[in-house]
């Protein structure tokens, strides 16, 4: 199951990188303990040439790429001559020429590398390569917080200090809307709420009602983040996060940022 919702996000993110460069090929793969990695996903591909291919470290573009964790690229790969040429064969088969690959770096691990390529020897304009280190960015997000949410549902003989848990739970908050796979996100909601009854008040206060981006905004804020901060976190603009800030002020007779958070804590609607 965390293997397939994985593939989700890795899918989610090839997707959006070749909708947003016009890339005719992307693919990409994910490291499995004991498996190594092999190409998993696959948009544009006209032949099976390429799915299931592992890679080694060091070997080809992509194990370079693993070996180095940054990102490499060839403008024509047959004839690159600062890679091994082992998968040569399967990547003549799809047409390839000019590719990239980024790496999927979590706690400075590398998890994964996804690929865009052309199918003419043409140079990687940055366009296209910054487009494909967001990507790589997206699937490193969504692997953390499967970490992270791991990591809080797995008993400890000595648990977190409640200020741990608190940075946790705002972090969590921030990255829950960013997540493609719904299972996982239900999931990470249902642990931030687990959370939010863990703080010592067993319901909210009456008429306290905080819509879930209230209460991502106030997250936010109760681990320090400026309004802009909090917007670049949640994806928002800062005109926006104000907005959240004052109705949740409102709703919970705030007059201050401190107040909110405080208030917010009584009522049950952060830990």
């Amino acid at each position: 199951m965390r293997e397939q919702g994985e593939s989700v996000e890795l899918r989610g993110a090839l997707l959006r990188l070749r909708r947003g460069t016009g890339l005719p090929v992307v693919f990409g793969g994910l490291l499995h303990e004991g498996r190594g990695l092999r190409i998993g996903e696959l948009n544009g591909a006209v032949t099976p040439a390429l799915h299931g291919l592992a890679i080694s470290a060091g070997s080809g573009l992509g194990g370079k790429c693993l070996a180095l964790a940054r990102p490499c690229a060839v403008t024509d790969y047959p004839s690159a001559q600062h890679i091994t040429h082992e998968y040569d064969r399967p990547v003549s088969a799809e047409g390839l020429r000019s590719v990239i690959a980024v790496p999927v770096v979590v706690r400075r691990k590398v998890r994964g590398v996804l690929y865009g390529a052309l199918r003419d020897a043409l140079p990687i304009g940055e366009r296209i390569f910054d487009a494909a280190v967001a990507a790589a960015r997206d699937v490193e997000q969504a692997l953390a917080v499967r970490e992270e949410v791991q990591q809080l549902l797995t008993p400890t003989p000595s648990g977190p200090s409640w200020g741990e848990v608190r940075q946790a739970y705002g972090e969590l908050r921030e990255l829950a809307p960013r997540v493609a796979d719904p299972e996982l996100r239900a999931r990470l909601l249902a642990v931030c709420g687990r959370l939010e009854s863990a703080s010592g008040t067993s319901a909210p206060a009456p008429g306290v009602t905080l819509t879930p981006r209230e209460t991502d905004v106030l997250a936010a804020v109760a681990s320090g983040a400026t309004n802009a901060t909090a917007a670049a976190r949640l994806g928002l603009r800062p005109e926006t996060v104000k907005g959240y800030l004052r109705s949740a002020m409102r709703k919970l007779g705030a007059h201050t940022r401190l107040e909110a958070v405080v208030a917010a804590r009584r009522a049950g609607a952060l830990p």
